[in-house]
Order: structure tokens, then C-alpha cells, then sequence
């Protein structure tokens, strides 16, 4: 087996779309977790549509070799729409009234039921935000064991995020890292136990590792302004930046346009 290196963006989306095509995020075009969409003349992040990733897909790849290989894919990123056999995925929904009320997208569709009567509604707001913990990574990986031992696909793809939380608000030397890492060695433990039980080969990886960096920081909108590339406007305390359409910057700034909070 070929040693697994990481590219570059190191992002959850861009390295999660190399694992499964092979190719560089030039040739697949996830170059970020989200990015500037020429047509639209605006940054879209963390969308869900399989179709955005360009080339032969693993699972496709091995139907093509085997037309009895099934694959089970779950919270890897870009999984609504996909060719995967079965795939489980956060989708909230959202009311006329304005609410984000947790649910999950699932192929073949009867799923969804199956798992949230089983596990309960899945912890949406455990997964991302400042409430994020172990509980989301512990549904998946109950999830990913009821899917493994009802529906015996052929490869498992099993995304469990936890790591990242407190790595990023934290930092790797912060005491906490070392709970978290207990945490989700436990939830890997119990996957790991059935697969082998199976007979499965197991292969764990990451997308990135995260280390300590200084605290200086770039401003992205005073690197696009001498350009003209960007411009800056201050609404009701919140600054936003923009982007002239026919000007837009080079994919690494596009990757990391957001909003901010003005000073006071």
C-alpha cells in the first residue's frame, strides 16, 4: 500500500475529495471548504452536492472492477447526490419561520428513519459551533456500526470530526487535547473491533495535522485593495468584504473571504 500525503489547502473538504479521486484539488476543484462562484459573484461554503467533485470517484472506480463492491459513505464531506451505494450526511432544515432544526440526508432514503428512531435525531449543533463535542462523533459512530453490520458494504467511509474542535479553538498543547483524544480513540476503538471481528482491513487516517503558529495575521482585504481586487464597507457594525466579479482574486483568497465583526 502507497504511503497517504496530505495537499495543499489542508482542508477538510479539499484533502477529503483527494482521498477519494486521486487527484490534486486543481483537477477534482474543491480548493477549499468553500470558495468564490464566478456565475454567481459570491463565496458559497461547505455546500453538499457530490456533482462539484470532478473525476472518477474510489467506489466507482472499484464497481467498475468488481460490479458486486458496494460503498457505505458517512459524514465525508460532499455526500448528497453521490454514487455511493449508501451515504448518511448532516442536512438541516429550515422553516419558512427562519429556524435550523437538525436532520441528516441519507441514500437509500428509508435510512434517515431507521437511524434517528434508532440513535435519536442527530446532534446537529454537537457537530459544528461552539457547542461542538464527542456526542456528534459518538452518533456517527453508532451510525456507521449499524450500517456496517446491517448492510455489509464493501468499503466503510467513516468521517468522525471531533479532533478538530478544540484543536482549533484550542491549540495542540492545551490540556484538554489529550480528553479528546481519549474520547474519539474510544468511538475509533469500537469501530476498529467490529470491522476486524468481520474480517475487514482497516486503514485509519487524517486529512492534516494541526500545529502551533505564531499570532500574526494577514489581512486578506489590504492584500485584494492595492489590486482592486476588494473593497470594504462598513453595514450596521459588520464589515463585509467585496469583490468585483471581473476582479476576483486568486483561488488561495477566494478560499478564505468570510465576514467579521467590525472594531468597535
Amino acid at each position: 500500500m502507497r504511503p497517504l500525503v496530505t495537499v495543499t489547502p489542508a482542508l477538510t473538504t479539499t484533502v477529503q475529495s483527494t482521498f477519494v479521486t486521486g487527484g490534486l484539488p486543481r483537477e477534482h476543484g474543491i480548493v477549499a471548504n468553500g470558495w468564490y462562484f464566478r456565475d454567481l459573484a459570491e463565496v458559497w461554503l461547505w455546500r453538499q452536492s457530490n456533482r462539484l467533485v470532478q473525476g472518477e470517484k474510489l467506489w466507482d472506480a472499484a464497481r467498475n472492477r468488481d460490479p458486486a463492491f458496494t460503498c457505505a459513505k458517512l459524514f465525508w464531506w460532499y455526500n448528497m447526490y453521490s454514487s455511493a451505494d449508501i451515504a448518511v450526511t448532516p442536512r438541516p432544515m429550515y422553516p419558512a419561520d427562519g429556524r435550523k432544526l437538525p436532520d441528516i440526508y441519507t441514500y437509500p432514503a428509508d435510512l434517515r428513519g431507521e437511524l434517528q428512531g434508532a440513535l435519536g435525531q442527530f446532534p446537529l449543533f454537537r457537530f459544528w459551533g461552539p457547542a461542538a463535542d464527542i456526542v456528534s462523533s459518538r452518533w456517527i459512530g453508532k451510525a456507521a456500526l449499524h450500517v456496517f453490520e446491517k448492510l455489509r458494504p464493501t468499503l466503510t467511509l467513516v468521517y468522525l470530526p471531533h479532533l478538530d474542535y478544540n484543536l482549533q479553538r484550542l491549540g495542540p498543547r492545551h490540556p484538554d487535547i489529550a480528553r479528546d483524544v481519549a474520547q474519539v480513540d474510544e468511538v475509533c476503538g469500537e469501530l476498529i473491533d467490529a470491522a476486524q471481528r468481520a474480517g475487514a482491513h482497516v486503514v485509519a487516517l487524517s486529512e492534516y495535522g494541526i500545529t502551533e503558529v505564531s499570532i500574526r495575521c494577514t489581512s486578506i482585504a489590504r492584500c485584494g485593495r492595492p489590486a482592486g481586487c476588494a473593497c470594504t464597507t462598513s453595514l450596521a457594525a459588520i464589515c463585509w468584504m467585496l469583490v468585483p466579479p471581473k476582479r476576483s482574486p486568486s483561488p488561495t483568497i477566494r478560499s478564505r473571504m468570510c465576514t467579521w465583526r467590525a472594531p468597535s
